[in-house]
């Protein structure tokens, strides 16, 4: 939602989320897959405003990471 996209601070924020759930956690963007627990991994998607990503989440809580993280994407949990 945010105009720059994924930047730092979002970006971070996306990890944080994402390093509280056991799950693994991945964006799926251009055919390519990103660690969503690394800030790194989230940098280098160079997502940008109005490109669609697909959260993959597999693991004991996937359920409510993909739904806190789509959440925040979408832009309900933050202002940046």
């Amino acid at each position: 939602m945010n105009e720059s996209g994924l930047h730092l601070r979002p970006a971070q924020q996306l990890c944080t989320i994402a390093m509280g759930y056991e799950c693994r956690v991945m964006i799926r963007f251009r055919n390519r897959e990103f660690n969503a627990k690394s800030l790194l991994g989230v940098l280098s998607a160079c997502v940008s405003q109005g490109d669609e990503i697909t959260l993959v989440c597999t693991g004991r809580d996937e359920e409510a990471a993909l739904k806190h993280l789509a959440d925040f994407i979408m832009g309900s949990e933050h202002s940046c």
